[in-house]
């Protein structure tokens, strides 16, 4: 890459400027981390071995799982070193492979959740269709191709952004590296290729968010159709985990790239980007 000359490192933003701050910061990323590897383990674990989990719901559940500890891996440790060690530093390559890694999981996710939407539409709302429409070999293209796109993806905004000059030093503002505070650095009226970049995976976004509104719209209307109260209840209460996650993952990230500058803080922006 062309910056490797000129760049040979970043500078990522820091938690705290005190000692004791810092290494408050190692303990409690060391406990979130130990949290989501000690929470996803027994879920993989559990599918991976018990037969009678091999159904569509859980298969993508392992894949959602797997990204959730790729992604929680791709920053954290970084973090906790930095903190332990008393630095900010990441190499340039570290920095574009964790950008490469958080755009191809994330994406990969976003397009997984997507593909959970419909499944829980089919098992809500055709059920008596779910064995054709959701087979193994169906399943399996869908999981590869939630993969394949946030791979995909990930190549090339990777490839791009740092194939731009960067003009404006080194520092990182944010305590991983991502898309946009990389793209601050660079040279103005260089990263007009990168915005159209962004343009099209938020438009491939927004058509995912409108997919998984008009299967929940479909599932509603079903569910209020089931003339048991317990029923409904059964029926809704499989698809309540997966709209949290998506409200989660979406109202975050709205508000991270998305807020007015008026809000935006530094204190604040560290917080919703752990989230």
């Amino acid at each position: 890459m062309s910056n490797g000359s000129s760049i040979t490192q970043f500078l990522l933003l820091a938690f705290a400027d005190t000692r004791e701050l810092q290494l408050l910061h190692f303990w409690l990323f060391l406990g979130i981390y130990l949290a989501a590897l000690l929470g996803q383990q027994p879920i993989i674990t559990a599918i991976a071995c018990d037969h009678r989990l091999h159904t569509p719901m859980y298969f993508f559940l392992l894949n959602l799982s797997l990204l959730d500890l790729g992604s929680i891996s791709t920053t954290l440790p970084k973090s906790m070193v930095n903190s332990l060690w008393d630095t900010t530093n990441i190499s340039f390559k570290g920095c574009a492979a964790q950008i490469f890694m958080l755009v191809f999981l994330i994406s990969a996710e976003f397009y997984l959740l997507t593909v959970m939407a419909y499944d829980r539409y089919v098992a809500i709302c055709k059920p008596l269709h779910y064995g054709t429409l959701l087979g193994s070999r169906a399943c399996a293209h869908m999981a590869a191709a939630a993969w394949g796109s946030g791979f995909l993806n990930a190549v090339l905004h990777t490839a791009n952004i740092f194939s731009l000059p960067l003009c404006h030093g080194n520092a990182v503002d944010q305590f991983f590296c991502e898309i946009p505070q990389v793209l601050k650095l660079s040279c103005s009226h260089s990263y007009l290729r990168e915005v159209g970049l962004i343009v099209v995976s938020a438009c491939l976004a927004l058509g995912c968010f409108v997919f998984i509104m008009l299967s929940y719209v479909q599932i509603l209307r079903a569910v209020l159709r089931i003339p048991s109260e317990q029923g409904r209840y059964r029926a809704f209460s499989t698809c309540l985990p997966h709209l949290a996650v998506v409200s989660l993952f979406l109202s975050t990230a709205v508000f991270a790239h998305l807020k007015p500058p008026s809000i935006s803080s530094s204190s604040l922006d560290l917080i919703v980007a752990v989230l």
